[in-house]
C-alpha cells in the first residue's frame, strides 16, 4: 500500500526553526528578518527533504493514549514505513526495557507482536525471520548511535549468531524519538538461538541434556523471588578472583526460564556446569579427555573472548552474558549481548583504556558485586588454548577484523544515518552533543567528534590486541 505523509521526522527540526525565526525577528531593529535570515533559514529547509529511499524505516507506535511501563506489556499498535509504503501494520504489547538505561530519558522498549485477537503473532519484520519477540534498542550515552550495531555486525561475520539489527526512527504518538536499533530478542528458535525446545516432561537420559540457555546477569522482574535464589539461579562452585568481599557468580535460568525449568533439569545443568568448573580448576585441567575440553566448545569460547576484548567490554563476562546447551552437546559461549559501553565508552574500571585486558576487571575493581568467572584467567594458562586464540585472532585479523572491514562498517552506518539526516533528527530530539551523559569517557561537541574518537579507539585497541596475543 502507497501512502503519502509529510515529512515526518523533521517536525522537531521544524519547530527548532520556528522558535528561531521569532527570536530572529524579536530581536532584529527592522519588522522583517534580513535577506540573508531568509536563505539561511530556506537553505536549512531544504537540507531536511530527503527521498523516500534515503529515509530510514519509521516505527510509528500509537498507544491510544496509554502510557508505557516497565511491565507489564500495554496494548498498542505500529506501522512500519519503509521509502514511502507500509511494510507492516499490526498489534502489539510493549513495554519500557533495561536497568540502568531505564535513567535515560530516551527509553528502550520491548515487544510482542500480535494478532486482532491480541495473542503472539509470529511475523518477518524488516526481512528478519519471523518471531513474536523484538526490542527497539535507544542508544543515548552511546552518541555514535552504533556501538551495538558494529559488535552484532561483527560477531555474525564471524559465524557467531548475534541478534540481527537494523536502524529505524522511531514515533509514538506521533512525537519523534529519535534513532533506535530494531533488534531481535535473544531466544530459542530456529533462526536465532538453534537448540532443541527442553520440555516439562523430559527429565532423564538423553532428553535432560539439552537445551539450556543460561546468563549471567542482574536478575530482573522475570525471575520468580527476590535477587538471587534456588528459584532462578545456582551458583558457580569457584569463587571469582579478587572476589574479597565473598562475591559469588550466579547462573540465571533462562531457557527453561525460572518458571518452567523442573528440579531434574536444574540438576542436570548445574551439575553439567559444576562439572566444568571441577575440571578448569583442577591440576589436570588440560587432559583433554578429562579436562575442561570434555564440557565447553572451545571455538565459541574462544570468538566470545575475543569480541569482548576487541572492544574492551567493561560489562564483559559478568553482566548480559549468554552461554547455551543443547542436547548431546557441549557448553557453549554466547551469544553476544548489550555492548554500549563497550569501545571505550565508559569511565569507570578502565572501560575506556585501549591497553589493559576486560577479562582482568576483577583486578582493577575487586570491590564491585559483579565479578568475572575464574574461567577466562584460567583458560589462558593451557598452551593448547591459547595457541588455538593466537590462530583464531590471526585469522579473523586478515578479513572480518581487520581495519579496513571494521572501519568501512562505520563508514556505512555513518552514511547511512547522515544521508537520511536521522543522526541530525535524532540529536535535535536529544540534544546531548557536548554534554556528559553516564558513563562516557569521552564527551565531544558534534558526531564527527564522537566517531573519531571511535574510529581512534578502535585502530588503537587493535595495535594493542596485536601484540598481546602475540605475546601470551
Amino acid at each position: 500500500m502507497k501512502i503519502q505523509f509529510s515529512h515526518y521526522f523533521f517536525a522537531t527540526n521544524n519547530l527548532v526553526l520556528l522558535v528561531l525565526s521569532l527570536f530572529l525577528f524579536n530581536c532584529s531593529s527592522n519588522d522583517t528578518p534580513s535577506i540573508q535570515q531568509e536563505e539561511e533559514q530556506e537553505e536549512e529547509q531544504e537540507e531536511t527533504v530527503i527521498s523516500p529511499e534515503d529515509r530510514l524505516p519509521l516505527v510509528a507506535i500509537s498507544t491510544n493514549g496509554n502510557q508505557i511501563v516497565d511491565e507489564p506489556k500495554i496494548d498498542a499498535t505500529f506501522t512500519i514505513i519503509e521509502g514511502d509504503a507500509v511494510s507492516y501494520e499490526g498489534g502489539m504489547g510493549i513495554e519500557i526495557r533495561g536497568a540502568s538505561s531505564q535513567m535515560f530519558p530516551k527509553k528502550s522498549f520491548g515487544f510482542e507482536t500480535r494478532d486482532a485477537a491480541n495473542e503472539d503473532l509470529d511475523v518477518p519484520v524488516l526481512e528478519f525471520p519471523e518471531e513474536e519477540d523484538w526490542i527497539l534498542y535507544a542508544p543515548y550515552s552511546d552518541k555514535s548511535l552504533m556501538r551495538n550495531m558494529l559488535i552484532y555486525d561483527l560477531s555474525r561475520d564471524m559465524n557467531q549468531y548475534a541478534s540481527r539489527t537494523k536502524f529505524v526512527e522511531v514515533t509514538i504518538n506521533d512525537s519523534y524519538q529519535g534513532v533506535y536499533v530494531f533488534m531481535e530478542k535473544l531466544k530459542r528458535d530456529s533462526g536465532r538461538i538453534d537448540i532443541n525446545k527442553l520440555k516439562e516432561d523430559e527429565n532423564s537420559g538423553e532428553d535432560v541434556t539439552g537445551g539450556y540457555i543460561l546468563k549471567i546477569d542482574k536478575t530482573a522482574g522475570t525471575n520468580l523471588g527476590e535477587g538471587y535464589n534456588d528459584q532462578n539461579s545456582f551458583v558457580s562452585t569457584v569463587a571469582p578472583p579478587n572476589a574479597n568481599l565473598g562475591q559469588e557468580i550466579n547462573f540465571l535460568y533462562e531457557e527453561p526460564d525460572a518458571a518452567d525449568i523442573t528440579m531434574e533439569q536444574k540438576t542436570y545443568i548445574s551439575n553439567y556446569v559444576g562439572q566444568f568448573e571441577a575440571a578448569l580448576a583442577s591440576d589436570a585441567f588440560t587432559n583433554i579427555e578429562t579436562g575442561y575440553e570434555a564440557f565447553i566448545d572451545v571455538d565459541s569460547f574462544i570468538d566470545f573472548f575475543i569480541l569482548n576484548e576487541l572492544s574492551n567490554n567493561v560489562d564483559g563476562y559478568r553482566i548480559s552474558t549468554y552461554m547455551h546447551k543443547d542436547k548431546n552437546e557441549k557448553l557453549k559461549m554466547g551469544p553476544i549481548w548489550d555492548f554500549n559501553l563497550a569501545f571505550g565508552n565508559a569511565d569507570y574500571c578502565d572501560g575506556g583504556s585501549t591497553n589493559v585486558w576486560a577479562y582482568q576487571f576483577n583486578q582493577r575493581c575487586p570491590q564491585d558485586f559483579l565479578l568475572v568467572p575464574f574461567w577466562w584467567e584460567r583458560l589462558l594458562q593451557d598452551p593448547s588454548y591459547v595457541a588455538k586464540l593466537q590462530s583464531r585472532w590471526n585469522e579473523l585479523r586478515g578479513s572480518s577484523l581487520s581495519n579496513g572491514a571494521i572501519l568501512s562498517k562505520i563508514d556505512f552506518y555513518t552514511a547511512l544515518l547522515s544521508v537520511s539526516a536521522a543522526t541530525k533528527n535524532n540529536f535535535i530530539r536529544w540534544p546531548v552533543l557536548g554534554t556528559y551523559i553516564w558513563p562516557n569517557n569521552f564527551v565531544g561537541n558534534t558526531s564527527e567528534q564522537e566517531l573519531g574518537y571511535l574510529t581512534d579507539w578502535i585502530e588503537n585497541r587493535l595495535l594493542w590486541m596485536d601484540t598481546e596475543i602475540d605475546g601470551l
